[in-house]
């Protein structure tokens, strides 16, 4: 415990003292940082995700912090870095400059197109700034120690982490949780697309594995590349899947049709959670879209679909991917969108959803890091 944290009272009023949480923790002193990234230029139904670090911020407040499994987890400090005016302001320009490229492609033209040449080459360039800024931070703390995760923001934010820890480790494996595969080439004409984030990831050498779960809103060329890359789950009574080596590494998906069947077959949470944890390395980075859970949760997320997870479900999935001994070495979360707050509303119901699981997968990465 740190000396600024000596005073502090768990149970006490939430603090409004600028970290999320109100946590009595520097950037210096915490174990565990948070980099807010407020972009959502790409987004292709509804934006505001960029939102979402300020709104979970305030949230952050109303959370308790005790957490039956793992009492005075927060003793272990978490502190995030501060949310970046310029890339907000940045974000707001070329947002509307993708604006206008979506409706070109919705009006029947093409990527290719003279006249949006300079739309495209300005947001993917900023893109890639974007995620050399993220990889930069994220060296920062990881060089001093700390473990790190990324706050979108639309979901293409979380490759500058992924990168520097491909840079770092020789292997490791990707669980990504979301309604969607985000397997696709450039998406809309976005190199940096948010349904392009683990095509991009898969090109890292480090990237042995990839196992995607809870989808259900895929494109035939990502269902294409599952079979050629892995092959998809299959509902055979026990929900396994093992995934074929290729180049990219092996992809094992299972389904949110897929995990639903083997449930209404008998086959339990817990059976389903070993199976999915077995298909993943030692060494585990998770990239969480928070639609992957039911909308009911989540109801403004940038592409909501039905279906999905509970939020109990994927706690209790990190919950059995820490006991086997497996290492988080980073996560993301993203796509939460704070929705407009009603006149008399304190929070938004996406942000009070999205910070509670913010923190309860902070205290899991830090139990498999053996912080606490």
């Amino acid at each position: 415990m740190t000396s600024s944290s000596q005073n502090f009272d768990p149970a006490g009023i939430g603090l409004l003292n600028g970290n999320i949480y109100g946590l009595p923790f520097t950037l210096d002193e915490a174990q565990v940082v948070v980099v807010p990234v407020p972009w959502d230029v790409t987004v292709s139904y509804r934006e505001g995700a960029h939102g979402a670090p300020q709104a979970m911020l305030d949230a952050s407040v109303q959370v308790d912090l005790f957490d039956e499994d793992m009492p005075d987890v927060w003793k272990v400090g978490v502190a995030m870095e501060p949310i970046s005016e310029e890339w907000m302001e940045r974000n707001k320009k070329l947002r509307a400059k993708a604006i206008d490229c979506l409706d070109h492609l919705a009006e029947g033209g093409s990527v290719q197109d003279e006249e949006l040449a300079s739309h495209y080459a300005e947001i993917n360039a900023a893109g890639e700034e974007l995620n050399h800024w993220v990889q930069n931070i994220s060296k920062t703390h990881l060089d001093a120690g700390k473990a790190v995760c990324i706050l979108g923001g639309e979901h293409s934010v979380s490759l500058g982490l992924i990168r520097e820890l491909a840079r770092r480790h020789e292997k490791f494996s990707i669980l990504h949780i979301d309604a969607h595969a985000d397997l696709r080439d450039a998406y809309e004409g976005f190199t940096y697309s948010h349904a392009s984030i683990m095509f991009n990831a898969r090109q890292l050498e480090a990237v042995e594995k990839l196992t995607v779960l809870a989808i259900r809103d895929y494109c035939q060329d990502e269902a294409d590349l599952i079979r050629t890359a892995g092959r998809a789950a299959e509902s055979d009574g026990a929900g396994s899947a093992h995934g074929a080596a290729s180049k990219g590494g092996p992809i094992t998906a299972f389904t949110d049709r897929q995990l639903k069947r083997a449930a209404f077959d008998g086959v339990s949470w817990k059976e389903q959670c070993a199976q999915i944890v077995e298909t993943l390395g030692d060494k585990v980075y998770i990239s969480f879209d928070i639609d992957a859970l039911d909308p009911s949760l989540c109801p403004h997320t940038g592409t909501p679909v039905p279906g999905g997870l509970e939020y109990e479900q994927v706690l209790y999935l990190v919950d059995e991917l820490v006991k086997s001994g497996r290492t988080i070495l980073g996560f993301d979360l993203s796509e939460v969108a704070p929705g407009v707050v009603q006149p008399g509303d304190m929070d938004s119901w996406d942000a009070v959803v999205g910070v509670r699981l913010l923190y309860r997968l902070v205290n899991q990465m830090a139990r498999s890091q053996k912080r606490i």
